[in-house]
């Protein structure tokens, strides 16, 4: 070994190979990173529906009488005695029974205040929760009832009851939460570290225990912007179609997210590039500007959520150099890069500025150039010989 400048070593020809000392180029290309996360499957709160009273009185029949079940939307869920809703009904028969009256009359503002009073007291009866259905039922039979029949809202599996025979309930009890299951949310805890490769719209594939080898996926649908204090972590929320009520809610998954990073820290991601998205709904992707068909909100630029516009594309890739290749002593990271043009082999230690690390490789902000060879094994054995003599 000689000992020419600091921080350089040259071997000979038998020291290198017995060194073992490899060295691979600095490139351009998108670093591709997979994070790695765990969570469960959660109800989609967008589809629960809640069954409550909207007047008071006592349920007298059950028929959905368990949680499990699966409803459709407009089936019989209990019936309520109401003396309010009897006394409404009585209200409605009696204005019909007016406007009969003066439906002759040639007063037109007698006949208009008739009508005025019939309408109302249909209104009523409408935010009491009874179905147009019903009220044409109370009209065409002129009796009224002490009973009113609740439906489902929705279509779906009875998560919560607290509905129970002979109970009395107020204004607003919940009686029943009917959960449609055809989507669900996937609930995942992600590191800081992690939070630089994930962004809204992004594609995750996930397994569950109950289906080993067997991949969904789904779309982040919403980054949690507050840390977690105790777990030190950030909800990540992703939607996924369950169209065949494979996934339960509660099942435990490990997801895996895929993300390839540009020079200026955006994410590439080939299907968004010059796309507009929705910021509520991530499934919504359209070549143009709009407005999200299911929440009628304006869709934005994919480049505002943190990806690539093409104008990224078109510029230079990072410079990368394989993780093995950096040696992280606290707050310096050094390489060794190979000098070309040396009858024996020479290699320079070099302060580099990494970016983040991507699976395998690092980014290098600065002190690299792209070609320029640098030592991937055997970059510990050349930091100790030049500890030996003494050199940085």
């Amino acid at each position: 070994m000689e000992d020419n400048e600091p921080r350089q070593l040259t071997l000979s020809a038998a020291q290198h190979d017995r060194m073992r000392i490899a060295t691979a180029p600095v490139e351009r290309r998108y670093p591709a990173a997979k994070i790695r996360l765990v969570g469960k499957v959660a109800y989609d709160e967008t589809r629960l529906a809640y069954i409550t009273a909207w007047v008071p009185g006592r349920i007298d029949e059950l028929w959905v009488d368990y949680t499990g079940v699966a409803v459709r939307e407009g089936d019989r869920m209990l019936k309520l005695y109401s003396p309010e809703l009897l006394s409404a009904q009585e209200e409605l028969l009696q204005a019909l029974r007016s406007q009969s009256e003066l439906s002759k009359s040639k007063v037109a503002s007698l006949r208009r205040s008739a009508a005025g009073t019939v309408e109302a007291a249909r209104d009523r009866l409408r935010l009491w929760g009874l179905s147009g259905e019903q009220i044409a039922d109370i009209e065409r039979g002129g009796q009224t009832s002490e009973h009113v029949t609740l439906f489902s809202p929705a279509s779906g599996i009875v998560i919560h009851r607290n509905a129970q025979e002979g109970m009395y309930v107020d204004i607003g009890t919940r009686m029943f939460t009917v959960a449609d299951l055809d989507a669900l949310w996937v609930q995942l805890d992600a590191y800081e570290s992690d939070l630089q490769w994930l962004r809204y719209g992004q594609t995750v594939n996930f397994t569950t225990e109950a289906y080993p080898g067997e991949r969904f996926s789904g779309l982040v649908s919403f980054i949690d912007p507050v840390l977690d204090p105790q777990t030190r972590t950030v909800n990540v929320r992703v939607n996924v179609a369950n169209k065949e009520g494979r996934l339960k809610p509660e099942m435990f998954v490990r997801a895996e997210v895929s993300a390839d990073l540009a020079s200026n820290g955006q994410i590439v991601d080939q299907n968004l590039v010059g796309k507009w998205i929705s910021p509520m709904h991530p499934e919504i992707i359209k070549d143009v500007p709009g407005q999200c068909e299911i929440c009628g909100m304006d869709l934005v630029p994919a480049e505002s959520l943190g990806y690539a516009s093409a104008r990224d594309m078109q510029a230079k890739a990072p410079l990368v150099i394989p993780a093995t290749a950096a040696l992280l002593t606290g707050k310096r990271a050094v390489v060794y890069v190979e000098q070309s043009a040396t009858e024996r082999p020479t290699y320079i230690g070099r302060e580099v500025v990494l970016g983040p690390r991507a699976g395998d490789s690092y980014v290098v902000e600065s002190g690299l150039s792209e070609g320029e060879l640098v030592v991937v094994s055997g970059n510990f054995k050349i930091d100790s010989a030049l500890q030996i003599q003494a050199k940085p």
